[in-house]
């Protein structure tokens, strides 16, 4: 399963390390969305069940993974500027599909409330359109760790609250991803939290009601931080979404146990493969109008 790779320059100002698992009787692609601090090889037990089915495309952020050697400004990106790469990623690749996890949904909100043109369908996992207090104690301690540059107690924050339901075996894995990262990476993640908790903790309606695609929304029952009853609160703003609980599932879903593996695979086949069409929805909202979300 080695995918194509390719460095997709964006507007003259970033480069973006991207991966192409090429399906030969695939007629739709889906792209994946990092969360924060996450490179594409965070979606390896997800592309194992997409790409049978789709072409699967995921990319690494500029201060990221592996388009950090492509990129000499490592100057914090905010929301926008994730959602301007998406969706020249969404036209570049013609993805007619997307899947976000965590902190990546909201730069897919953002994009999809542009109406991207070949986008039929979306998944958003593990996100909410609150802050609630869990993750709030998680993003306060966040900033002192990361202020700190105290790579360890990082690692540990993420593995004991986010990551806590994680197999060992992922959570030694996790370690050693965070606690080894540049130290720009922790700038990045600073002023994200910063970002965040600087905004209201809510979506922007018009923005939300401007998405014209089928949405699913998808949380672990077990998950504290972006809770099924707090991403239930999106049904306010968005008339035809969907949602979906993965049973004895923290905030890692698929990565979590094999059964949680399973039933995320068949909630998300079964909502991609469904037939659908663009919902007639009035004009697009602003991207200014979605607000800071959970992590």
């Amino acid at each position: 399963m080695r995918p194509e790779t390719a460095v997709v320059e964006i507007n003259r100002k970033h480069k973006v390390h991207t991966e192409f698992y090429g399906n030969p009787a695939a007629s739709k692609t889906i792209i994946l969305v990092n969360g924060s601090l996450a490179t594409t090889a965070s979606f390896t037990q997800t592309i194992k069940y997409l790409q049978p089915q789709f072409n699967v495309v995921a990319f690494d952020l500029p201060y990221a993974g592996q388009s950090k050697p492509y990129n000499s400004d490592f100057t914090p990106i905010t929301k926008e500027d994730e959602a301007a790469i998406l969706l020249h990623l969404i036209d570049h690749y013609g993805a007619n599909y997307l899947m976000s996890f965590s902190w990546g949904g909201v730069a897919s909100l953002l994009a999809m409330a542009q109406r991207p043109a070949t986008l039929e369908k979306a998944a958003v996992c593990s996100f909410s359109p609150i802050l609630n207090v869990p993750m709030l104690d998680y993003l306060h301690k966040g900033l002192r760790f990361l202020g700190s540059v105290d790579r360890d107690n990082v690692a540990l924050l993420v593995n004991s609250t986010i990551g806590k339901h994680l197999p060992s075996l992922f959570k030694r894995f996790n370690h050693k991803h965070v606690s080894t990262l540049d130290e720009h990476e922790y700038r990045q993640m600073y002023a994200h939290i910063k970002q965040v908790l600087s905004m209201e903790a809510n979506c922007g309606k018009e923005c939300l009601q401007a998405i014209d695609i089928p949405l699913i929304f998808v949380n672990g029952d077990r998950d504290e931080y972006t809770s099924v009853e707090d991403a239930c609160l999106f049904a306010q703003h968005i008339d035809h979404a969907q949602f979906a609980v993965i049973d004895d599932a923290g905030h890692f879903l698929d990565m979590e146990h094999k059964a949680a593996w399973l039933q995320t695979q068949r909630v998300l086949l079964n909502f991609f493969n469904a037939p659908s069409k663009r919902l007639q929805l009035p004009v697009k909202g602003d991207l200014r109008d979605l607000q800071a979300m959970a992590v």
